[in-house]
Order: C-alpha cells, then structure tokens, then sequence
C-alpha cells in the first residue's frame, strides 16, 4: 500500500509586477493559509518519506510556510517537470519515485492536481468535494493498493483526506479567484 499525498501550492499575488508567471509569489492570506496546513498536518500525523515538488517560487515559499506550522523542514527534490504540469507528466513522476517511499507528497499547480486527484479515484464524498473545487493551499490524501510507484493506475485509489484551509479558519475561505 502506497499513501499519495498532494497539496496545491497557497494562493499568490496577481498584484507583484514580476514578468514571468514561474516567479509569483505568495500573498499574505496564502502565507497564513500555507502554515495553517501545516499546522494541521502535524496534527493529523501526516509524514511523507519523499516529498517532490514544482521550483515555481510560490510553491517554495508554500513549502517554507508549511515547514514553519509543521514545525520541522521537509526534505524536498524539485522538479520542473511539475510546473504547470498535466496528469500525464505527474505520474510520469510518481513513477519515478523511489520504491522504498511508502508515503510520497507531490506539491504543484491546478489544473494538474486536481485532474490527478481525480483520475487517481472512481468514488466517495472526498472525491465529490474535489469534482466541486480543489482550493490554493489543499491537500488531497490517496491510498494506493500497489507496491511499486511504476504501478500507480487511474481509478484505484481511494480519497482519505481533503484538507482545505478554510475547513481549519473560516477567514481562509473561498473568493472568487482562489
């Protein structure tokens, strides 16, 4: 049994005149809501034995905020690949990970994330939250019934958890854009 957790980078700023996309940062909502999780995945006793994530600067500086509510720092490889990237290109990674990780946590962008979370699962009300929305700053938990990553297949998973900042602070609740 393989876990497969996912988060969607905190929400950014559209306000920061940076050129490119890659380089948006975090606003301040997204940074609370960022160790908000975190906070909530220590809780929860979420631990991952690899972690992979999109180099995009808001989803660093989600990573940073994370580490700072769960209070210790995760060991992370970065991968471009995950930037923006398609289902097809997220489990081209998931399948690159190392067989003796149990628990993996990929960390990247929407529509991706969300498509993954999807494809990955066939049923349950989890998986209708994630049909409705799957928010900036979420994580999304997926067991597995594989032993390897090469194995990962769409449809046999099962959504465990969908951990949305506003679920843990009313005042990180939905707007138009998140």
């Amino acid at each position: 049994m393989k876990i497969l957790t996912l988060l969607r980078h905190a929400k950014s700023t559209w306000d920061d005149p940076v050129a490119r996309d890659f380089d948006r940062p975090l606003n301040k909502r997204g940074r609370k809501a960022a160790q908000t999780i975190g906070r909530e995945m220590r809780a929860q006793g979420l631990e991952f034995d690899e972690v992979i994530a999109s180099p995009a600067v808001r989803v660093v500086e989600t990573l940073d905020e994370v580490s700072e509510g769960y209070g210790a720092l995760l060991d992370i490889d970065y991968d471009k690949r995950l930037y923006l990237a398609p289902v097809s290109t997220l489990l081209e990674v998931i399948r690159d990970a190392d067989d003796e990780a149990e628990r993996l946590l990929i960390v990247g962008h929407n529509p991706g994330l969300e498509n993954l979370a999807l494809a990955l699962t066939r049923e349950g009300p989890l998986r209708a939250e994630v049909a409705i929305k799957y928010p900036t700053g979420t994580v999304a938990e997926i067991s597995l019934p594989i032993e390897n990553w090469v194995d990962i297949d769409e449809g046999t998973g099962t959504l465990t958890r969908f951990i949305r900042p506003r679920d843990l602070d009313p005042e990180l609740g939905p707007d138009e854009d998140s």
